[in-house]
């Protein structure tokens, strides 16, 4: 599949492994480039197959494009590509608006529901926000089994997702769908605890687990 990438930081650059392992097509979507610093920096993902292009270049690239940039800039980088080249595309949505005062930029909605407000015509899925980026692509490496959630309108858009999640080892059983793009809030909110739980453990490599009732 081909995937584009917006973004070159660790999120990113874990997910560009991780999918290029699979066998996917990836593009990353950079303001810089052909910054030779940066370039030096992914050499390792140049080596696999990984191309570097602009956000436009990213996004014409992709069947799957994934925002893996800060929250606070997610919106306006996306209307730089504008809502035609973005329309039709599946959107995987794994940015949170955190701030260095320890707050959300996005208190009372989330960053999905700003997203999926403003490209209609881009099905947008939210996931992969709950756990850090080694653990993103390597959830075997936990010492037990993890929940990863989605959240979004479109069914088909879940499902293609659901199966870039499976490349990553995220087992059918650890997909929960949370339901419609309004339960992001709800994903981006648990950053908040995602801090508190990674300085009492002083990690931050750890998943969560949703652990059903008992059955009788």
């Amino acid at each position: 599949m081909r995937i584009g990438i917006l973004g070159t930081g660790h999120v990113a650059r874990s997910l560009a492994a991780g999918w290029a392992r699979a066998g996917h097509d990836i593009v990353l979507g950079s303001r810089r480039p052909e910054d030779t610093e940066l370039l030096g920096e992914l050499k390792e993902l140049l080596d696999a197959g990984v191309r570097v292009g602009d956000p436009s270049a990213a996004a014409a690239h992709a069947e799957v494009l994934v925002n893996a940039t800060p929250g606070q800039a997610s919106v306006p980088l996306l209307q730089s590509i504008g809502a035609s080249a973005l329309a039709g595309k599946v959107l995987l949505d794994v940015a949170v608006g955190y701030q260095e005062d320890e707050t959300l930029s996005h208190p009372l909605v989330s960053l999905g529901e700003e997203i999926q407000s403003a490209f209609p015509g881009t099905p947008v899925v939210k996931t992969l926000c709950t756990v850090d980026h080694v653990v993103m692509v390597a959830p075997g490496a936990l010492e037990g089994p993890s929940t990863i959630f989605l959240s979004g309108e479109d069914a088909d858009a879940k499902r293609t997702v659901s199966g870039l999640l499976l490349d990553l080892g995220w087992s059918q059983e650890s997909q929960l769908d949370l339901g419609g793009i309004v339960t992001a809030r709800g994903q981006e909110h648990f950053a908040l605890l995602f801090v508190g739980i990674a300085r009492a453990i002083e990690s931050f490599g750890f998943g969560i687990r949703v652990v059903p009732p008992a059955t009788a």
